[in-house]
């Protein structure tokens, strides 16, 4: 199996998200935050920290099976003057989320509260939703991001992802979904195109630095050839435009 470089050598979110946009959602959420700040999936907890910096009495908690993730957070949270405020945990979510907290980002993990991926069964937004207004008082707020269909899913997008086309729901059903799980949306959004670009950009780069820094009868260059052209099929002649991301702000009521 070839060794390639981090993904967060070249995104600054494991998500399509711009600085703008995630600059409006971490205002949104740390607005008079006070307590515990639990981020579900937290990668290298790129949002938790920037909310932990926008509100001094808060901490927080990430969690995240990713070891190598959650070290380079470590890190960042030190640079930032934020490690006694940040407690990054390598672990599974089930285990180490705490059964209160005063606020919750949940970005992309779902899956966590469904069944095991391999089974490519329609996306746990009801069960991810239910467990995390369970975790939050009345009046707590939740950053909720996960996929959404911006289009008719179409048979060449979902053949790369898990092959159904009632894996995803759309922005309006997600909305819904969170209204029936306890919560009212306070802010709304969806990725554009142009944030999609740059982050299946910086997903795929770790190829293209691989074969620059390997020779072309490496033992592993046709692998990695081929896994980068699997996944530019995937996104330009398959769900680019097609497979949304929401994010929503939610207050729990």
């Amino acid at each position: 199996m070839p060794e390639l470089t981090p993904f967060h050598l070249d995104l600054t979110f494991m998500t399509p998200l711009s600085a703008t946009r995630a600059d409006r959602l971490v205002s949104a959420m740390a607005d008079d935050l006070t307590g515990t700040v639990a981020d579900v999936g937290c990668g290298w907890a790129e949002l938790l920290l920037r909310v932990l910096a926008a509100a001094p009495d808060a901490r927080g908690i990430g969690i995240d099976l990713d070891a190598e993730a959650i070290e380079h957070g470590r890190t960042l949270a030190a640079a930032r003057g934020l490690a006694d405020r940040a407690m990054l945990v390598a672990g599974d979510v089930r285990d180490e989320l705490p059964e209160r907290a005063e606020a919750a980002i949940c970005i992309g993990a779902s899956q966590i509260w469904g069944p095991p991926v391999e089974e490519a069964q329609p996306l746990a937004y009801a069960a991810a939703l239910g467990a995390l207004r369970s975790l939050v008082p009345v009046g707590g707020q939740v950053l909720y991001g996960d996929g959404i269909w911006s289009a008719a899913p179409t048979a060449a997008a979902a053949a790369p992802l898990a092959g159904r086309l009632d894996e995803f729901v759309t922005l309006p059903e997600l909305v819904e979904l969170a209204v029936a799980a306890g919560f009212q949306p306070m802010q709304v959004h969806e990725a554009t195109v142009d944030e999609w670009d740059e982050f299946e950009s910086g997903f795929t780069a770790a190829y293209t630095r691989w074969l620059a820094t390997h020779s072309a009868d490496h033992s592993d260059a046709t692998e990695v050839r081929e896994r980068a052209a699997r996944q530019r099929a995937a996104y330009f002649s398959g769900y680019r435009g097609v497979l949304g991301m929401a994010y929503l702000v939610l207050v729990a009521v």
